[in-house]
Formats: C-alpha cells, sequence, structure tokens
C-alpha cells in the first residue's frame, strides 16, 4: 500500500480532530543522508580539532547519518515530519547561504531543499507538512538577526499562502478548506509571527539503550495527557557524549543505520502498547523507510473509529 496521500484517505470522523491529536510519521534529523565527508566535523565539540583528518571524519559520517533517503523520498514513503537542524558554515563567501547539519555539513544548501518540498507540497495539497527548524549552528552574534530575518523571509515567500497561521488549531477539514497545508516551527523566540509556530517539543530517551528510551519516553509521555499542542515521541537512539562513545564508532563493520534497524521492529511495538496508554502525536524515527514504520504510525489513528 502506498502512503504517499495518506492524511486524505483518512476515515470522515478524523478530518475534524486536531492535528496533534493524530499519529503522524516524523523523520529525526531529516537531511542526514546528505551529509558531505569533506565537510569540516562541527560536533562533537571534542574532534572539531581533527576536521582534517579524513577516516575521522568517514567516522563521523557513518555514526551521524540517521536517514537513507531524499526529503521528497520520505514525503513519497508517508513522512509527514521533518526535524531540520540549521547552520552556517564559517567564512562562507555568501552572507545568508545555510546548510543543514549532524555532526557535518550537508551537501545540499537550505533553499535548495525548502524548495524542493514547496514542489511536493503543490502537488499534495491534501497532505499537511510539519517542518521544524532548529540549532541554528554559526549564527555568530553579529549576523544571527540577519540570517533568522532572511530565512524567515524567504520561507514565507517561498510557501506563501500555503502556510497554517500559528492562531488556528489546525485540523485536516479547516486546513483543506483554506488550501493550505505547511507548519513551520521555528526554535528562536524572537522570530515568531503569525506565520512561524513556536518550538514543538522532543521528547528522546538519550541512551542507545532501547529498554532506556522506552521508560523515559513512558514517562515523558504521561506529561501529555490534555495536549493542546504539537509533540514528538522520538524513537531515536542517542549515542553517548562521552568516551564511552568509542565502543560503538569503532564497530568498523557497523553503523548508526543498522543499529536503528535491528531495534526499530521492537520500538514500534511498544508504540502500539503505549498509545493504549497515553496520547501520541507526532513519532519520529531514524531509517523512516524500514520496518513498516510509515504504515505502522499512521494505523494507530484507525483505532477506535467505528467500522474497522
Amino acid at each position: 500500500m502506498s502512503y504517499s496521500d495518506w492524511m486524505s484517505q483518512l476515515p470522515a470522523k478524523l478530518h475534524t480532530t486536531p492535528l496533534y491529536k493524530l499519529a503522524i510519521p516524523g523523520s529525526h534529523d531529516s537531511m542526514s543522508y546528505d551529509l558531505d565527508v569533506n565537510s569540516r566535523i562541527i560536533e562533537p565539540n571534542g574532534l572539531k580539532r581533527f576536521s582534517r583528518i579524513y577516516c575521522l571524519r568517514k567516522i563521523v559520517h557513518t555514526w551521524a547519518s540517521t536517514q537513507e533517503v531524499s526529503i521528497t523520498e520520505q514525503l513519497n514513503a508517508g513522512v509527514r515530519y521533518f526535524d531540520l537542524r540549521i547552520a552556517r558554515k564559517p567564512k562562507d563567501t555568501d552572507p545568508t547561504r545555510l546548510y543543514f547539519h549532524h555532526g557535518l555539513y550537508t551537501q545540499t544548501d537550505v533553499e535548495t531543499v525548502l524548495r524542493e518540498i514547496n514542489v511536493w507540497a503543490e502537488s499534495h495539497l491534501k497532505e499537511i507538512l510539519i517542518l521544524s527548524l532548529s540549532h541554528f549552528e554559526g549564527f555568530d552574534q553579529t549576523i544571527s538577526a540577519q540570517l533568522h530575518s532572511h530565512l524567515i523571509r524567504f520561507i514565507t515567500n517561498l510557501f506563501g499562502a500555503k502556510l497554517i497561521l500559528n492562531t488556528d488549531t489546525p485540523t485536516l477539514k479547516t486546513c483543506w478548506n483554506q488550501g493550505k497545508n505547511i507548519i513551520v516551527s521555528y526554535d528562536h523566540l524572537a522570530f515568531h509571527q503569525p506565520l512561524i509556530w513556536r518550538k514543538i517539543k522532543y521528547y528522546y530517551g538519550n541512551s542507545m539503550d532501547r529498554a532506556k528510551i522506552i521508560a523515559k519516553l513512558s514517562q515523558d509521555l504521561e506529561k501529555e495527557k490534555s495536549p493542546h499542542y504539537f509533540f514528538v515521541c522520538g524513537l531515536n537512539p542517542t549515542l553517548p557524549h562521552n568516551s564511552s562513545i568509542l565502543k560503538y564508532v569503532l564497530r568498523f563493520c557497523d553503523n548508526f543505520t543498522n543499529v536503528v534497524r535491528r531495534g526499530l521492529p521492537k520500538m514500534l511495538r511498544w508504540v502500539q502498547q503505549q498509545y493504549n496508554k497515553t496520547p501520541m502525536n507526532i513519532i519520529a524515527s531514524d531509517v523512516v523507510t524500514r520496518s513498516d514504520f510509515v504504515a505502522t504510525v499512521v494505523k494507530l489513528n484507525l483505532k477506535g473509529v467505528k467500522g474497522r
């Protein structure tokens, strides 16, 4: 079954449900499939000074690449939330050019990718997309305001009438009636405006241990018993920030996506059980085209709908 237009195919009963009460598949570090092994290292901090060493950049690339397919392929697969981490390269000759990042910079710049998303959105008007922009690496104090203003101006000009106002409580029906299908969340309070939504809370386990991830997420989701805004349940494992990271990254026959693939079926079984206990809205993962991730999340919406 194709999930490229799954929102438009939901039962009519769900068309008036607030979007923050629907189960929506999302991708964690959405642009990490595009990381540039020839860029300098951004994180971890302890490795920055070794950026000239190719084999070290290669290791960072192997363990920072959390997605395997392009943004358009993720959209076609049914992903509707995107975790977009923004960065400016130091000494870039273009004063407003931005990239994405996760350990390394991406090859493709931000404006090119947003245009790609816009093309897809224009041909899938009943699919609501949530773009979460955050981190803003390299936004030095002297140029930060200029970069934020430029980026927001580009976003509002590009998406235009498709942008959903943050004063609304959006449902599929209201979005369709208004001809709007893009929500932009921006993690910087100073630059919020009616077309830009505030930060979306991202819960995650902060561990490589699946049992610890599940325990932390179960605890966090108790806070969302009566949600009035979007929130993310991140299934993604997280590498340690201390020397214990070595026991993972020195496995030369392994990589991050393999680790995730091995654990994702168990995480999805937990999602199906947890959905009966606490509300779940955006559910984000790495390797989003694997293990029936999208299908599992979308089908949560059908629980309790009459006729199933």
